[in-house]
């Protein structure tokens, strides 16, 4: 099974990834986590992304795609993997699409949890709080949106007319949303 979340910064995708992951023995692959991996290690890359994360920006697609493709290449990902956080634009649309033909597999899916904006601050507000995430500002949160909503909401089109997008609420408690998801992507695995 190869999967993508998507949904705004806040959504849930995190969370349920890794729900999903397990479910279908897959790993997810969550380049936030990958990111923030790097900057608590100082490597190079972490240096850099976290020049752009302050900002509330998204990493360059170069440093992105690469990072991607290594993980996906690994061993654990040959049955399958789900994507949290990538891709962002049509360009690293693209580039995937180039790798997975390139293992003569296809996505199965893309899974979009949509939650309400408001909602989605007060969320990251939450979590700031709690993990000490000093990224997590309410203006860098916005700012995210905003990019969200100029540079990845148009994959979700892109999806949609390949017939391989599945929209999930994602409000409610965790367990509802997780629930939701089985069940549509339960549709995919019988066809």
């Amino acid at each position: 099974m190869r999967l993508i979340m998507m949904g705004p910064p806040g959504a849930g995708k995190g969370t349920q990834a890794k729900f999903v992951a397990e479910h279908f023995g897959i790993p997810a692959i969550s380049t936030g986590d990958i990111f923030r991996a790097n900057v608590s290690e100082g490597t190079p890359l972490g240096i850099e992304a976290k020049r752009y994360m302050d900002a509330g920006d998204y990493v360059p697609d170069e440093v992105t795609n690469l990072m991607v493709r290594n993980r996906i290449d690994e061993e654990d990902a040959e049955p399958g993997f789900l994507l949290d956080g990538y891709p962002r634009t049509l360009a690293q649309v693209e580039e995937l699409d180039g790798m997975i033909k390139f293992t003569g597999h296809s996505l199965d899916a893309v899974v979009v949890l949509t939650v309400d904006a408001d909602e989605i601050v007060e969320r990251l507000l939450q979590r700031a709080q709690v993990e000490g995430r000093a990224d997590d500002t309410e203006d860098v949160i916005r700012k995210r949106q905003e990019i969200y909503a100029e540079q990845t909401e148009p994959l979700i089109e892109v999806y949609r007319a390949r017939g391989i997008l599945i929209e999930v609420d994602g409000m409610g408690e965790v367990a509802e949303v997780t629930q939701r998801i089985f069940e549509a992507l339960d549709v995919v695995t019988q066809s």
